[in-house]
């Protein structure tokens, strides 16, 4: 692989929603973006959800060893469909996420996934950046930087991602790269789609509240709503900061003993107003907020969140990205980056003490060198 100029490299995502993988190719050199390629998606199955469900919270032991399996079969079947990449970069399936102890777990071997696929795969993101004291997440900021580049962005914008957690990178496109301080402040908001997702699944066995319909048909409690937004301490400490997935699990508690549509529509609206919290943490209002992971399908969500904004609030896809496979690709730009020695975070993204590379390489033959040995 060379190490200079733009080459053709595939990311793979396994976000806290479950649903499936995103895989997707771009053209880069690690810093700008000259092409998207190829995508694919390949969901989950039910039972190979449940594996997963049981291993979360969880850093070891027979559940994630489980979930490690359902992972790493998962990608190699949607990644063997891709051909011509010269690097890959594989995520895993988080399962537990503490950064306030350094710990942080990824389920799936990326030394498997690079003898399947006879490719070089970067993996283990998260540790470097943890070992020097940052969170650990989020590790999609410097991808932002770059796409605010691409699409021709001149004043500060924010790109927020409504996955399980929600979370945003506020950008200053002006600045000359994404380690200059004060070029970028990224964070978890709070929960994005998690919390929701789990009243559909306890109570109505649904994955998801499709489209919105039922956060739409429903009534918001504003007394639950601001007891909510005001007891909890994670929305007045200041960025950078992360969560896990099953944070605020609390929250469904708060509206058990309301409608289905009503206690939905409750947790949307203090989604929404988690993320509002979050934007009054930036250094300075964005001009435009760029939508990005399952929440942007989510209408009455996104209209829930550009009440409580004072810029316009959009899906990516207006600005010609494509919001389903953003994540992946931030993973392919990120393996670029590790292999050719660049960081992948900094300071104001996860609070890392200085800008820092993460991701091993694993290259075919090593595992069977290793068992030679």
């Amino acid at each position: 692989m060379s190490n200079t100029g733009p080459i053709w490299a595939l990311g793979a995502m396994s976000g806290t929603s479950l649903d499936g993988v995103d895989a997707a190719m771009i053209l880069t050199d690690g810093v700008a973006v000259f092409e998207f390629g190829d995508t694919a998606y390949r969901a989950y199955t039910d039972s190979e959800r449940v594996t997963l469900r049981a291993a979360l919270g969880k850093w070891d032991g027979a559940d994630v060893a489980a979930a490690a399996e359902v992972v790493e079969t998962a990608h190699a079947e949607v990644l063997s469909g891709f051909k011509n990449a010269a690097l890959i970069g594989f995520h895993g399936q988080t399962t537990a996420h503490r950064p306030e102890a350094a710990h942080t777990h990824q389920a799936g071997n990326g030394a498997l996934l690079a003898e399947v696929l006879d490719a070089p795969v970067v993996w283990d993101f998260r540790s470097n950046d943890m070992a020097l004291g940052g969170q650990g997440a989020p590790l999609a900021p410097f991808y932002h930087f770059a796409l605010s580049r691409h699409i021709g962005a001149q004043k500060p914008c924010v790109f927020l991602n409504i996955g399980g957690v929600a979370n945003l990178t506020w950008i200053d496109p002006a600045m000359q790269s994404p380690e200059t301080p004060g070029a970028l402040l990224a964070f978890d908001t709070g929960p994005g789609n998690a919390r929701i997702d789990d009243l559909m699944a306890d109570r109505l066995g649904q994955r998801m509240d499709k489209n919105g319909a039922l956060t739409a048909a429903g009534v918001v409690d504003g007394d639950i709503l601001e007891h909510l937004l005001a007891k909890e301490q994670f929305f007045r400490r200041v960025p950078p900061k992360s969560l896990d997935r099953d944070d605020f699990h609390d929250w469904n508690d708060a509206v058990s003993d309301l409608s289905d549509a009503d206690a939905v529509a409750t947790l949307a609206a203090a989604t929404a107003g988690a993320i509002a919290k979050g934007i009054a943490q930036c250094p300075m209002p964005p001009e435009q907020a760029w939508v990005t992971g399952g929440g942007r399908k989510n209408p009455a969500l996104m209209e829930m969140i550009a009440a409580l904004l004072d810029c316009p609030v959009a899906p990516v896809e207006e600005a010609g990205l494509d919001g389903d496979m953003l994540e992946a690709q931030a993973f392919a730009y990120l393996a670029v980056r590790v292999a050719r020695g660049m960081s992948t975070s900094a300071p104001g993204t996860t609070r890392v003490a200085a800008p820092v590379g993460g991701g091993q390489i694993s290259r075919p033959g090593a595992l069977k060198s290793m068992t030679a040995i």
